[in-house]
């Protein structure tokens, strides 16, 4: 019997490999790294895709199955019992109340993390116009920095164009020392934080934890990595690991106490089980969402649809109470940072990008238009998630190297994408600024519009008010109306181009980097191209061409629908172009399937995270349950020798036991139920042996507090038992903590069917029992991981 992680020795798996034609077992390496993950890669001897170690962030650490299936012991069911109507109410006021704080703290590091990228990239943004302005004019601009700061101007150089050069050192130093603190953290403190951490928290959903995947030094680096990879000017949001951060805020919240810092209040005991815990990770992940796109509607939606494997009415109720706080959090400071009492930050509403300005009308000749946008997103997305894949796999042997070749990766592409975003718009040219806007372009500040760049008076630099700006002003810009603002075809070229490849080459370096605020730059960019082509062929402002090529592009490489089209509606507040973001949608993400999978699935199989899907592949329907059980069977009898236990917990790393009752306890052998590992450490630490075999029943002086799970994953180890020659040769009663309704099904059911059981109910055993009684006594269990060593060795 094996789990889904914890199988040390190879397993070979007798399942028709050379009938499915599979080439995970080929000597071929260059074939088989198309389908294999980053651990593989490095290994001389071919064996099972899905290993005991995965990546996580950054980092190669081990894995292990979640036990989200309610243990049905004896325990169990007595303190079950002898809770008071009291206690059950307890529960459910918790569960409520933590959804609330899990809102509240979702909602402040969201702010907390808007005001400090708004702030830190605004002075740099700023600093380095003054200079250039100084060159062009011989003083600065209308913003004027404080004293102190204004006088940190590097030292004067001689020449025409010494101030250019000056604002480039300036520009790139600040992105250069941002980008090697990010690094920095991720490499040194959290390697788990690293990337967008929405593959790892979708694994964990789906039943796969890895110690460090949601520990608290991973949200610490998460929040402050976020900060100063988005601020040092990446082309790289803070969305994705805002999902992260609410997932880990959550796991904090849930772990059920501490014995360490004595916050051991009696209410946290009822969190101290997986289930709990992953309706609470879901609410945070959903708050993430809601926290970064301010869109509560839209974070339900995404947990939903993208990341957790199973879901229940009375969950769909707490994470969308959870969402509801993380926007009157985010809206109550919004309204209190108006005015400048934020710095730079608190310019607009609760929407993101409003687009209401213009009432949208569209014909059939604009519906063929978008049709277009949506083959062009789908053909753009594939390409690119197979792009991500390629850089991943090439950036996966530069970090296995050490923190110093990960921060040293991550300078060199701040220094690349400093270089673009100053270097490409000198290849712009100056335009005139418009004539209704004489007294605002080119303007001076935080929110430029109409950047002067190196242009003379009145003109200003279009392709400079893209890229010498964080990345939503510039997405704010891409959404405006072409009445109030415009850009060239050369304009939009370059910035698609830039930001497309920007983008791939900077997903996977060692700091926390978002997906959606590239996918959104890029396709706004080449949306708002076609509007500018059409032009007056269509009906259809360029604004909105612009959201509708990043809802193509998005559908192109996310592979969702329903959440994706109700996060731009609550981002940009048009509903009146709800038809059209539902078709294009739509037809990206029909025609990029044909291609490949979504970027965030792709990277959960590269990562070798053992993700179990929620369907069955039609091959499995040509295999039972028998034919994929793998090891030898280990069983248990009722009332076991001490030193049988001992040796099977050291000698196999099985999670789960059959318990078989045998005479005298019953006339005949027969399953009794399913003991867990970590259930037979604290009893063995215990030590309520007996010399004789004999059942003790309740008199095990247990209750079942000490056999919930730890936080944080302090539970009791193998190293932790000391047991002596004598107790090895006594006796323990294994009833008490044997789950005596485990799921059971005989061995003649088909793969299919067991793989769709362990997706809909979550499970990570089910015994396998033989169809004709006699024949033997009990086969191998099957696990998580025989049913996802087969989908691997398939795909």
């Amino acid at each position: 019997m094996g789990e889904r992680e914890d199988e040390n020795v190879d397993i070979e798996i007798e399942v028709g490999m050379e009938r499915q034609g599979s080439g995970a077992l080929s000597d071929d390496k260059e074939l088989s790294s198309l389908r294999e993950p980053l651990l593989i890669l490095h290994q001389t001897k071919r064996t099972n895709n899905t290993s005991q170690l995965a990546v996580v962030g950054a980092n190669v650490c081990s894995i292990e199955s979640l036990d989200y299936e309610i243990i049905e012991n004896g325990l169990f069911k007595q303190d079950w019992r002898s809770r008071a109507d009291t206690e059950i109410f307890q529960y459910v006021f918790c569960k409520w109340t933590l959804a609330l704080l899990i809102g509240l703290s979702t909602g402040l590091v969201g702010f907390f993390n808007n005001i400090a990228v708004e702030n830190i990239a605004g002075f740099k943004l700023m600093f380095t116009n003054n200079l250039m302005l100084k060159e062009n004019f011989g003083h600065v601009g209308r913003f004027r920095l404080p004293t102190s700061l204004a006088q940190m101007a590097l030292p004067p150089l001689t020449g025409v164009g010494g101030g250019y050069f000056q604002a480039f050192a300036a520009y790139a130093g600040c992105n250069m020392v941002l980008a090697s603190a990010a690094a920095a953290l991720c490499a040194y403190i959290a390697p788990a934080a690293a990337g967008s951490g929405i593959p790892e928290v979708k694994a964990y959903l789906n039943g796969i934890d890895a110690h460090s995947m949601l520990a608290p030094s991973t949200l610490f680096v998460k929040i402050f990595g976020s900060i100063f990879g988005v601020a040092a000017g990446f082309v790289v949001g803070k969305e994705g690991p805002m999902v992260h951060t609410g997932a880990c805020i959550a796991s904090l919240l849930g772990q059920g106490g501490s014995h360490k810092y004595g916050l051991t209040w009696k209410w946290l005991r009822y969190f101290k089980n997986d289930r709990d815990r992953r309706d609470l990770i879901t609410c945070g992940a959903a708050a993430g969402v809601a926290a970064a796109f301010r869109a509560p509607v839209g974070g339900v939606l995404f947990a939903l649809e993208e990341i957790t494997s199973w879901w229940r009415s009375a969950l769909l109720w707490r994470t969308f109470f959870t969402t509801a706080v993380v926007a009157v959090v985010l809206r109550g400071f919004i309204v209190f940072c108006r005015g400048g009492k934020c710095g730079l930050f608190g310019e607009g509403g609760l929407i993101m990008f409003d687009v209401n300005s213009v009432n949208p009308t569209y014909t059939t000749p604009d519906l063929l238009a978008v049709i277009f946008l949506g083959v062009i997103g789908g053909f753009l997305g594939s390409l690119y998630n197979y792009l991500v894949d390629k850089v991943l796999r090439t950036y996966s042997t530069i970090n296995e190297r050490g923190p110093f070749f990960k921060i040293l990766l991550v300078i060199t592409i701040s220094l690349l994408t400093s270089c673009c975003s100053y270097g490409l718009p000198w290849l712009s040219q100056c335009f005139p600024c418009p004539a209704h806007l004489s007294d605002q372009c080119p303007n001076v500040g935080r929110y430029e519009n109409y950047k002067n760049f190196q242009c003379p008076p009145n003109h200003y630099n279009d392709l400079a008010s893209l890229f010498m700006t964080t990345n939503d002003n510039a997405i704010h810009n891409l959404f405006s109306s072409g009445s109030d603002k415009k850009f060239h075809l050369s304009t939009l070229i370059v910035f698609f181009a830039a930001t497309y490849f920007l983008g791939i080459i900077t997903y996977g370096i060692a700091v926390p980097s978002g997906l959606f605020i590239p996918v959104i730059l890029a396709g706004a960019s080449y949306g708002r191209l076609l509007g500018n082509i059409l032009g007056s062929l269509s009906n259809v402002d360029v604004g909105f061409f612009a959201l509708l090529g990043a809802a193509s592009f998005l559908g192109g490489t996310m592979r969702m629908t329903v959440s994706l089209c109700v996060i731009l509606l609550e981002l940009t507040n048009n509903l009146l172009m709800l038809p059209l973001v539902m078709l294009v949608l739509l037809i990206s993400k029909t025609v990029a399937d044909c291609f490949n999978k979504g970027v965030y699935d792709q990277i959960v199989k590269i990562k070798g995270l053992p993700y179990l899907e929620a369907h069955a592949e039609p091959y499995m329907r040509h295999l039972v349950a028998s034919d994929v059980v793998s090891g030898a069977l280990i069983t248990f009898s009722g009332v076991e020798k001490v030193g049988t236990i001992l040796y099977a917990l050291r000698t196999m790393k099985h999670n789960g036991f059959p318990v078989i009752d045998e005479p005298p306890f019953t006339d005949a052998p027969q399953l009794y139920g399913l003991v867990l590992r970590s259930h037979l450490l604290v009893l063995l630490k215990g030590k309520k042996f007996t010399k004789q075999r004999v059942m003790t029943g309740s008199n095990m002086m247990f209750n079942a507090n000490d056999f919930a799970k730890a936080g944080s994953g302090k539970g009791v180890k193998l190293e932790d038992l000391d047991i002596n020659e004598e107790e090895m040769e006594m006796y323990v009663d294994l009833h008490p903590i044997t789950n005596t309704c485990p799921y059971t099904v005989v061995e003649t059911m088909s793969l299919a069917k067991a793989a769709v059981l362990f997706r809909q109910l979550g499970l990570r055993h089910l015994l396998v029992v033989p169809k004709t009684p006699g024949v033997r006594s009990f086969s191998p269990s099957l696990s998580c991981k025989d049913t996802c060593l087969v989908e691997a060795h398939s795909s």
